[in-house]
C-alpha cells in the first residue's frame, strides 16, 4: 500500500502559490479532505490520513490555506478571510478533481466544511466538525486571540514543547510527550537563529476588531439545513465549544453523530487512537 504523501501547488485566484498533500490516488471510495484550525498547517492531520489510508486505501487530501504551511503569505492581511480562503478550498477541490467528499475541518475548518455545505451541497458526503459548531464561545475566542501570532525566543524544540505546555497542558492533560512533540513540530519551524511560527504572524490581525462583548454569528440555520451525515467532536474541556452548544448539534440535526475527547480541551489534536477509530467507523460507515 502506497503511503506516500505528495504535494501538489496550485494557484490562487488571485496569484499566490497554494500548497496541499494528498495521500493516496483516486478511487471508487469517497476522498476524505481536511481543512485544519485558523493558524495550523496541513500536516496536523497526517495521523488521521495514515490511519484513513491504512484502513481501505481511500484517497485523503490535506490543505495549507494562504499564509500557513507550505502556501504562500499574502502581503495583504486582510485576505485572511473566511470567504477568501473558501474560494481557495473551492480551487483546491477542482485543481484535485475531486467533485464529492468527506470533510474532515478543525475549527475554522469546520466553518469551511459547513460553507461548501451550503453552496455545493452535491460535494459533500459527510462532515466530521472538530470542537466547532454553530455556536462558539467568546472566552475560547478571548484565549485564542492572546496568543495569537505571539512566539517568545524558543532555540529548539525542546524549550518549544516546554512554552506550549505551559500554555496549554491545562486544558490537555492527556495528551502524551509523544504527541507534543508531533504538534510543537507542525506549529513551528527551524531556523539557524530560532524556533519561528509556520503561519503568517499578520493573520493575528484579523482578530483586531474582535468584541467579546458583541453578538457571535448565529449558524443554526446553516447547519439544521445539511442533508449529509455529521461526526462532531468536543473537546472534553473545549472553552470554544460548549457540553450544551454540543448536545444542541444532535438535538437540531439528527443526521448529527457526537463524540467527546477525554482530557483534551479547543481543539482535539486528532492523534489518540479511540479518536482515529471513531473518525475510522464514520467515514468507513458512509
Amino acid at each position: 500500500m502506497d503511503d506516500e504523501l505528495r504535494s501538489h501547488f496550485f494557484a490562487s485566484s488571485d496569484g499566490l502559490q497554494l500548497h496541499a498533500l494528498t495521500l493516496g490516488e483516486a478511487n471508487h471510495l469517497t476522498p476524505v479532505v481536511c481543512l485544519p484550525g485558523l493558524t495550523r498547517p496541513a500536516r496536523d492531520f497526517i495521523i488521521l490520513a495514515l490511519h484513513l489510508h491504512r484502513a481501505d486505501g481511500r484517497r485523503i487530501a490535506l490543505l495549507d490555506y494562504r499564509g500557513r504551511g507550505g502556501s504562500d503569505w499574502d502581503p495583504d492581511w486582510s485576505h485572511y478571510s473566511i470567504p477568501v480562503e473558501h474560494g481557495d478550498v473551492l480551487r483546491l477541490l477542482d485543481a484535485l478533481d475531486i467533485h464529492k467528499a468527506i470533510f474532515v475541518g478543525l475549527s475554522r475548518g469546520g466553518f469551511h466544511a459547513l460553507m461548501v455545505s451550503k453552496h455545493r451541497p452535491e460535494s459533500v458526503a459527510g462532515l466530521v466538525l472538530n470542537d466547532i459548531g454553530p455556536r462558539i464561545e467568546p472566552a475560547g475566542l478571548v484565549r485564542i486571540k492572546d496568543y495569537l501570532g505571539k512566539l517568545p525566543v524558543l532555540r529548539d524544540t525542546d524549550a518549544a514543547i516546554a512554552h506550549y505546555k505551559r500554555l496549554m497542558a491545562a486544558h490537555f492533560p492527556a495528551v502524551t510527550d509523544e504527541d507534543w512533540r508531533f504538534y510543537v513540530s507542525n506549529s513551528l519551524n527551524h531556523t539557524p537563529e530560532r524556533m519561528r511560527l509556520s503561519y503568517d504572524p499578520q493573520l493575528a490581525r484579523i482578530m483586531d476588531s474582535f468584541d467579546p462583548a458583541a453578538p457571535m454569528p448565529d449558524l443554526w440555520e446553516d447547519f439544521v439545513a445539511i442533508r449529509a451525515p455529521i461526526l462532531a467532536l468536543r473537546g472534553e474541556n473545549s472553552d470554544l465549544l460548549s457540553p450544551e452548544g454540543h448536545a444542541e448539534m444532535a438535538r437540531r440535526n439528527p443526521l448529527c453523530q457526537l463524540h467527546v475527547v477525554p482530557g483534551q480541551g479547543h481543539a482535539p489534536l486528532l492523534l489518540d487512537t479511540p479518536t482515529l477509530t471513531r473518525i475510522g467507523a464514520f467515514v468507513t460507515g458512509l
